[in-house]
């Protein structure tokens, strides 16, 4: 019935006359889902803010900026950018920590009609080098390690004009933060067409070159009336599932915990928050214990995080003395949350409930959401799609398979990515037809829940049978001892490949690989259970989104020292 009710409300606020009214448009050639009544652009999603004027909006840690000062601050920007020269099209870096100036460089961008380019932050010199060749701003916005990184590389330093924020000394010709925001501010773009570059953000790069996805006006804002569908028709469902009224949501105060230059911290996290007038917090890093205290201190309603940290801030000895009774979700994108995460979630965090949400930078964010007892109910699915996006599952020849089967998703309609710069080739590989392969297995059940059974070329093939990655790790962290795991294949010479699994256990706990894979063998077939195990010291090495780099681990762990 619950699902029945879920259904009814998407149907009915995605219908004719509604905020959520989707229509059919034609871009780029092709036929695409779209928002009809979204705003044009991520101009006007900003500038409609200015009515929180008096609001706290940005918080990091003794700092705090309200929605009229970071306006500003924003306009301020814009105007130097002007005078450099800086016009509509053209491309700014922004290559720093999760610091208030992130985000007032970023929206003073779109509202100008400039394209920023989100820098990755734990790039060393060698990739920032790459980055700036790739993507050619003219300015490139830094905190300091970045500058560092940056002059590394003097003949690619020379090539944009360089502006420091939270430095101490500046070599010549680097411009400092304050000659930016205390120079006289400038107008917003008068237009900016729906199609036009948004931004830059490059691919995790778990596997080859990073590659930089051209994100559109349409599709951030198009994901932005995502997010808020979905959460709009989960909370009308379940308000009519117990015959009451949908109470107000809560004004939003969400903690960053990923970075912004990718989709989970900016499109799915600081976009929400800012298009309602709620307050976005800003950590240097993530620490679960200073977490807890910013919940407790600035009454967060939400996380914007990968899985790994729920369970960290669930886990930590502070938390049954921490208030967060503010938060009214609780989870995590980017990574399978599984299912002892979400039953732990519901059962010790006292007001929220489990949530999860699945997408890619090529999808400008969410291709589903789920949360709350939605989730509970297929606590191994990742929720129903987004209303613009339509979605099958293919075989290996691009034919799509029937409901309920495996296959790999594709998914179309406005949040799917323009291309990749400067990467033809790769954008015709990525998108046919306005397609998009995403690259992951998955199945869609009756009720449109869509389950993701492994990225495809982290399946391992053994002996011909598929082995999918997420299953195993699931089932290894059903066990208490299990801190985190990663599983991937290894070649083998008989099987071809065979199940390998890297754990980390928990203070003071002790497991053998012959006890973990007795536990594996009550819960999964038996080809499934790891051959190789290897108990490490330290934790999963992960890329700055949370994501294990599993093909970094494999190669450096070698099958003679696995139990």
């Amino acid at each position: 019935m619950l699902y029945r009710e879920l259904a009814r409300a998407r149907a009915e606020l995605s219908g004719p006359g509604t905020l959520f009214e989707v229509a059919e448009i034609e871009v780029r050639g092709v036929r695409i889902r779209s928002f009809k009544n979204a705003p044009r652009n991520v101009r006007d999603v900003w500038l409609s803010t200015r009515q929180f004027a008096e609001r706290d909006y940005l918080v990091y840690e003794d700092e705090r900026l309200t929605y009229g000062e970071a306006h500003a601050r924003a306009n301020a920007i814009a105007g130097w950018l002007s005078r450099q020269g800086v016009v509509a099209g053209d491309r700014v870096g922004i290559a720093m920590r999760n610091y208030p100036e992130w985000l007032l460089i970023y929206w003073a961008c779109l509202a100008a009609g400039i394209v920023a380019v989100g820098l990755n932050a734990w790039w060393v010199a060698e990739e920032v080098e790459y980055a700036l060749q790739d993507s050619a701003p003219k300015v490139v916005f830094c905190d300091e390690e970045r500058l560092g990184r940056i002059l590394e590389r003097p003949a690619t330093a020379a090539r944009s004009q360089l502006v420091a924020t939270r430095t101490g000394a500046r070599p010549a010709g680097v411009v400092g933060w304050a000659e930016v925001i205390d120079g006289p501010a400038a107008s917003a773009a008068a237009d900016i067409d729906p199609d036009d570059d948004a931004c830059i953000f490059y691919t995790s790069g778990t596997t080859g070159r990073p590659k930089g996805a051209q994100l559109t006006h349409r599709g951030c804002v198009t994901n932005l009336f995502n997010v808020m569908f979905s959460g709009q028709t989960q909370a009308l469902a379940l308000a009519r599932e117990a015959g009451v009224d949908p109470a107000a949501p809560p004004i939003p105060t969400v903690l960053l915990a990923t970075p912004l230059f990718h989709v989970t911290a900016n499109n799915c996290g600081a976009y929400p928050a800012t298009a309602a007038g709620g307050k976005v917090l800003c950590m240097y890093r993530w620490d679960a214990g200073e977490a807890l205290k910013l919940i407790e201190r600035e009454r967060a309603t939400s996380i914007s995080g990968v899985p790994v940290m729920a369970r960290e801030l669930i886990s930590h000895p502070d938390f049954a003395r921490r208030d967060t009774s503010s938060l009214v979700m609780l989870g995590g994108g980017g990574a399978p949350l599984q299912p002892d995460l979400v039953e732990k979630i519901r059962d010790q965090v006292k007001n929220a409930g489990p949530q999860t949400g699945y997408g890619m930078t090529e999808t400008t964010g969410i291709i589903t959401s789920v949360s709350g007892p939605f989730f509970s109910g297929k606590p191994l699915s990742v929720g129903p799609t987004v209303p613009t996006l339509e979605v099958k599952c293919v075989d290996d020849a691009g034919g799509a398979v029937g409901p309920g089967q495996v296959g790999e998703l594709w998914v179309r309609g406005a949040p799917v990515i323009k291309g990749y710069i400067n990467r033809p080739e790769a954008t015709a590989e990525a998108i046919t037809d306005g397609w998009l392969h995403t690259g992951d297995v998955a199945k869609i059940d009756e009720d449109g829940f869509v389950y993701i059974v492994d990225r495809k070329k982290d399946m391992v093939l053994r002996g011909g049978e598929n082995v999918y990655c997420a299953e195993v790790e699931a089932c290894l962290h059903q066990h208490p001892a299990i801190a985190e795991c990663c599983v991937f294949g290894v070649p083998d010479a008989r099987l071809g490949e065979e199940v390998a699994a890297a754990v980390v256990l928990r203070p003071g706990e002790h497991l053998s690989a012959e006890a973990l894979r007795e536990h594996c063998a009550a819960h999964i077939s038996r080809h499934k259970i790891p051959r190789h195990v290897w108990f490490l010291g330290e934790p999963i090495p992960r890329n700055a989104n949370g994501k294990f780099l599993k093909r970094e681990l494999r190669d450096r762990l070698p099958a003679e020292s696995a139990a």
